[in-house]
C-alpha cells in the first residue's frame, strides 16, 4: 500500500504536462559524485549505517503487525540521525533504503527526507528531516513533526518544524521575491480510510535559518475571490490517479479538478478527476490561483504521455530519477 502512485501523463504532442513523482519518490545521488566530499572511511561508517536503516525500514513501512511497524521506527530515528552525524552524510545516497523520500533542494542547500509510518487504517506518522549543507560536512538539521491535532488553521498559518502539516514530498522547486529563496513542496498525505490528499506548500528560511512552513496561494483572479491560503491541497477518493505538480515549460503548478462521480460533493472520498485542469503562477511571491488553465478537456480514459519518470504501475525509472538528484546535488547553494 506505500508504493501504490497516482499520475496522469504529458501531453506527447506539446509536451504540456510534466510527469507526477511517486507517493515515495527516491531521490538517488551516485556514489561517484560522494567520493569527491566523503571519505573513504567515511564512507565504510556509512555503508554499516545504511545497511542497517535498510532493514529497520523495511519492518517500518511493511510489517503486517502494528506492532511491528511502531518498534521498528522507535529504532529506525536514532539510527537514522547517527548516520546522518558522520561527516559530509549530506553528499551520501542511502539509496538502499526504501520507503523514504530524499529530495535535494534545486540548489543543493538542503535535503529533506520523509516518510510515512502506518499505525492502523484509520491513523499513521507522518515525520521528516531537514539536513542543510554544511561548510565543514557536519550535521546541522531539524526533525520534522506532524501534529495530527493541529488542523483546524492548517489552510491558513504557518507552521513549525512541530506543527508541520506532514507529507512525504515527491517534488521541490525553487521561487525567488525580493532576494528571499521559497521552495515549494508537493507531497502526499495518505492518512485516511477513504481519502487521500496532494499537498502544496512552500518552505522558507527566517532571518534565525529556521524552517518556516507557509506561502501565499491567492485566488485574487477567481471570479468568486477566496482568502489567501498559507498551502493547498486536493482531497479525493483513495485509489484514484490525480495530477499536482510543477510544469517548467508553462512555469505553472497544475493540478485536477475533481468532481464528485456520484454528484455528493460533500463526500471528498467521491472525487475523481474530470479531464480539466487548474493552476498556480507565480507572481509577486505568491502562487496566483488559475481556475481553468487549458481550453480543451480530455475524452474519458485518455491522458497525455510524454516521457515519465514512472509507468502506470509506478514502478520507477530509476536511471531518471538518480539524473534528476545528481544535477540538483551538485549545485553549488545559492544557485539556480
Amino acid at each position: 500500500m506505500y508504493f501504490c502512485l497516482q499520475m496522469p501523463m504529458i501531453n506527447s504532442v506539446k509536451k504540456l504536462l510534466l510527469p507526477a513523482f511517486a507517493t515515495f519518490v527516491l531521490i538517488f545521488s551516485s556514489i561517484d559524485a560522494s567520493s569527491q566530499t566523503v571519505s573513504a572511511a567515511d564512507k565504510k561508517k556509512l555503508k554499516v549505517k545504511e545497511d542497517s536503516l535498510q532493514q529497520i525500514a523495511r519492518f517500518m513501512i511493511t510489517d503486517t503487525l502494528e506492532v511491528g511497524r511502531l518498534l521498528a521506527y522507535k529504532d529506525f530515528v536514532p539510527t537514522f540521525i547517527r548516520a546522518l552525524q558522520i561527516k559530509n552524510s549530506f553528499y551520501y545516497p542511502f539509496d538502499s533504503v526504501l520507503g523514504i523520500s530524499k529530495l535535494y533542494a534545486p540548489d543543493s542547500s538542503f535535503r529533506i527526507y520523509t516518510w510515512y509510518v502506518e499505525i492502523d487504517d484509520y491513523r499513521g506518522w507522518q515525520r521528516g528531516f531537514i539536513q542543510m549543507r554544511t561548510a565543514d560536512g557536519s550535521l546541522k538539521g531539524f526533525r520534522l513533526l506532524d501534529d495530527p491535532e493541529w488542523t483546524q488553521d492548517a489552510y491558513f498559518k504557518p507552521c513549525s518544524t512541530t506543527n508541520w502539516i506532514g507529507a512525504v514530498y515527491y517534488n521541490i522547486i525553487k521561487t525567488e521575491h525580493q532576494g528571499k529563496n521559497y521552495y515549494t513542496l508537493f507531497g502526499i498525505d495518505r492518512e485516511g480510510l477513504r481519502t487521500q490528499k496532494k499537498w502544496i506548500d512552500v518552505l522558507s528560511f527566517n532571518e534565525k535559518k529556521e524552517p518556516v512552513f507557509g506561502g501565499g496561494f491567492s485566488f485574487k483572479e477567481d471570479s468568486v475571490a477566496k482568502p489567501t491560503q498559507s498551502r493547498f491541497s486536493i482531497e479525493y477518493k483513495k485509489d484514484a490517479r490525480t495530477f499536482v505538480n510543477y510544469e517548467p515549460e508553462l512555469k505553472v503548478i497544475l493540478f485536477d479538478h475533481l468532481i464528485s462521480e456520484t454528484d455528493e460533493p460533500e463526500f471528498p472520498w467521491t472525487f475523481i478527476p474530470d479531464g480539466d485542469y487548474e493552476g498556480f503562477k507565480w507572481q509577486n511571491g505568491m502562487w496566483v490561483h488559475i481556475d481553468k488553465v487549458f481550453t480543451f478537456k480530455l475524452e474519458d480514459g485518455q491522458a497525455p504521455v510524454g516521457d515519465p519518470l514512472l509507468d502506470y504501475k509506478g514502478n520507477k525509472n530509476e536511471e531518471k530519477l538518480k539524473q534528476k538528484s545528481d544535477a540538483n546535488k551538485t549545485k553549488k547553494p545559492g544557485g539556480d
